[in-house]
This record gives structure tokens, C-alpha cells and sequence, in this order.
């Protein structure tokens, strides 16, 4: 297999796997059909926190194991069961735990171990190019599943059905990390065998003191907003008479867009200077969600500023973190990165689930923007101090 073929199939698995992200959008809508309301999805969603950030640590002891692509199909395996559990749950706490632990396990392992195998294909120079092209297709699969799942509802599916297909769809992307196996480690630039993944408390002590705690302290914060203002884009839109379908196909094609243009852009001369002007753009789209009503126009363009904000700066954040590392301890910073975001993706909604029950949306809003203001304003600190060293 070509280099590009092994490209190729291994971002359409990534593909295919996101969508289950992007399907928790609609647990709110799933829970409500049997009664359950936000708390209960954010209760569930604090269990998939634990069995994440667990998992996430343990990632690289597992793939050392099993190997890296070997232990992605069957974190896909686990994701597909978790999506089939939700589907059928009808109200059964058990299954609803279970399978919350279930996608915990699947998504904090795909997450942790992506951008490590594709550092065994690339040089650091390519890293912004690579991981901004792994974001695209992890953005497509989970902004495009809320969108599939409006147009089953209007065939007359209902929201169970779009979480069994789902299930399908990472059944495949399991088959196709498999087969990845032996062309990975063809095309690998170092052909010797993986180097150790395994992170530990003295990894973490050791990155912590590094340059790499910024971008993984940040990570943190925005997936805090992004979580804020997207998981319960459902309810938001409830509340307005809107139409989450639209803002969810708003921010996935433009984010689809940028990104394909950043794969070409490095983040500039001075990449944390690039990252704060995104991000002041992201926390700009969190105060105007919150001022602008029920009007459609400004919530496509709420949707637009996210994307450009949070969507276009992510990548490069990853790329951060890599290039920031220690260089032997690469695959274990990007762990920790990805520990740290599960930590504010789903730690926050629990939070966040809680207050919409007690007060309403608006205190998660503007807790949301407070966030996004802080993760930018660090990002301008590290740049200065950068710009001022050069």
C-alpha cells in the first residue's frame, strides 16, 4: 500500500469514528425519552470523564502491549458498544453507566493515540500540516453525525436509530485501523520498533515543567468552552426556536474550510500570538450567543466566529504541545494533552448540566465566555514573552 493509500484510509477511519462524538449532542434529546432530563446527561457524562481520564493515562501501557493501531480498533469496538447500550437503554441506569464507561474507554484512547501514530509518519516541521488535516476529519465525522441525525428524523427515524448506525459506522473504522497495522510501520520514518508510550507520574512532573504546560493547561480551557457552548447546543436552541441543525452545519463546513487552508500555514512567525487572536475571536461568538436573542442570522454567525476562533486554533495548539515536548517524551505529552482536554470536555458538563437544571443557561454562558477570555489572554502572554525573545 501506498503512503498516501495508508493516509488516506487512516483519516477516513478517524472519519468515521468522530461521528460518535458529535452524536452526544443529542443524548439531551435521547434522555428525554425517557424522561430523564440535563442532570442525568451530565451525570453520565461525569462517568465517562473518570473512565476517560483513566483510560487516557493508561493508553500508552496498553498500546506498548497490544500495539498502537491494534489498540484503536478496539477502542472503536467499545465506542460502537457504548452507542448500541445508549440506543437500547430505554431508562436502564446499568446500561446507561455501562455504556457511558464504554465510550469513556473508546474515545479517551482514539484520542490519545491518533496524533501519536502519526508522528511516526512525520517530521515536526509537518506537524501543524498533519494534526490540522487529523482535526479536519474529527471535525467532519462529529459536526456531520448531529446533521445525519436530523435528516433520519425526518424519514421518520427517531434518535435511537441514529445512534445504532453510528455503532455501524465505528464498527467499520475498527476494521479499518486493524488493516492499518502493517502499512503504518512501513511508512513509518523510523523503522525501528515503537518507542514507549507509557506516561507516568514522573513523565507528567517532568512536562509539567517544560514549555509544554501552556498549551496543555489550555487544552483544558477550550474544551471547557467548546463543551460550554456545544453540548447542549440542543437545549440552547430549544429555549430560541432555533435550529441546531443549521449551527452545527455552519461550524463544521467552516471549520472544515479553515482548516483545510491552515494545513498549508505553519501558525505563522509567532504561533501563540496567532492562537490568542483566534481565540478573543472564540470567546467574541460565546458574549454574542449570549446577547443576540432568537435571531437566526446572528445565530449562523455565532457559529461562523466559533469556528474560526476555537476550529482554527485547536490544530495548532496540538502542534504546540509537540514542539514544546521534551523530544523523548512526545507520545507522552500529547497524552497528557489529550488527558487534560477530556478533563474540561466532559468535566465541565457536569457542572454545566447541574446549573442548566437549577438557573438556566445563562450563568453556563457566561462562565463559558470568562473561560474562553482567560485560555486567549495566556496564549498573548506566551507570545509576547516569545516575540520579546526573538
Amino acid at each position: 500500500m501506498s503512503r498516501n493509500a495508508t493516509f488516506t484510509i487512516f483519516f477516513l477511519a478517524v472519519f468515521l469514528q468522530a461521528g460518535a462524538y458529535g452524536l452526544t449532542f443529542l443524548l439531551p434529546d435521547l434522555f428525554a425519552t425517557f424522561d430523564a432530563d440535563e442532570r442525568a446527561v451530565g451525570q453520565m457524562l461525569g462517568i465517562t470523564t473518570i473512565a476517560t481520564i483513566t483510560i487516557v493515562y493508561y493508553a500508552g501501557h496498553l498500546a506498548d502491549i497490544l500495539g498502537r493501531l491494534r489498540t484503536l480498533s478496539l477502542a472503536c469496538v467499545f465506542i460502537a458498544l457504548a452507542l448500541a447500550l445508549f440506543g437500547g437503554a430505554g431508562g436502564n441506569t446499568a446500561q446507561l453507566i455501562t455504556a457511558s464507561i464504554l465510550l469513556g474507554i473508546g474515545w479517551g484512547l482514539t484520542y490519545a493515540l491518533c496524533p501519536v501514530v502519526l508522528t511516526r509518519l512525520i517530521t515536526p516541521d509537518q506537524g501543524v500540516r498533519f494534526f490540522t488535516m487529523l482535526s479536519i476529519f474529527v471535525m467532519a465525522g462529529f459536526g456531520l453525525s448531529p446533521v445525519m441525525a436530523s435528516t433520519m428524523f425526518k424519514f421518520g427515524f427517531n434518535v435511537a436509530d441514529a445512534f445504532y448506525v453510528t455503532a455501524a459506522l465505528c464498527l467499520i473504522s475498527a476494521t479499518l485501523f486493524w488493516f492499518l497495522n502493517n502499512p503504518i510501520k512501513t511508512h513509518a520514518l523510523n523503522k525501528s520498533s515503537e518507542p514507549p508510550s507509557r506516561l507516568s507520574m514522573s513523565n507528567i512532573a517532568t512536562i509539567l515543567k517544560s514549555p509544554a504546560w501552556l498549551p496543555v493547561t489550555m487544552v483544558t480551557l477550550g474544551a471547557a468552552v467548546f463543551s460550554g457552548l456545544t453540548n447542549f447546543q440542543t437545549v440552547y436552541a430549544a429555549e430560541r426556536g432555533l435550529d441546531y441543525a443549521a449551527y452545527f452545519l455552519t461550524y463544521t463546513l467552516t471549520v472544515v474550510i479553515l482548516r483545510a487552508i491552515l494545513a498549508a500555514f505553519k501558525g505563522g512567525s509567532n504561533a501563540y500570538l496567532t492562537i490568542a487572536k483566534l481565540q478573543y475571536i472564540m470567546a467574541g461568538a460565546v458574549i454574542l450567543f449570549i446577547v443576540m436573542g432568537n435571531s437566526s442570522t446572528l445565530y449562523i454567525l455565532v457559529a461562523i466566529l466559533f469556528a474560526i476562533g476555537y476550529g482554527a486554533s485547536y490544530p495548532i495548539l496540538v502542534a504546540m504541545a509537540a514542539a514544546d515536548a521534551d523530544k523523548s517524551l512526545i507520545p507522552q505529552t500529547l497524552q497528557l494533552f489529550a488527558l487534560t482536554y477530556f478533563i474540561g470536555l466532559f468535566g465541565f458538563p457536569l457542572l454545566a448540566g447541574a446549573m442548566l437544571t437549577q438557573w438556566g443557561s445563562l450563568p453556563v454562558l457566561i462562565i463559558t465566555a470568562t473561560m474562553a477570555i482567560i485560555e486567549a489572554t495566556l496564549a498573548l502572554r506566551r507570545g509576547r514573552q516569545r516575540h520579546h525573545m526573538i
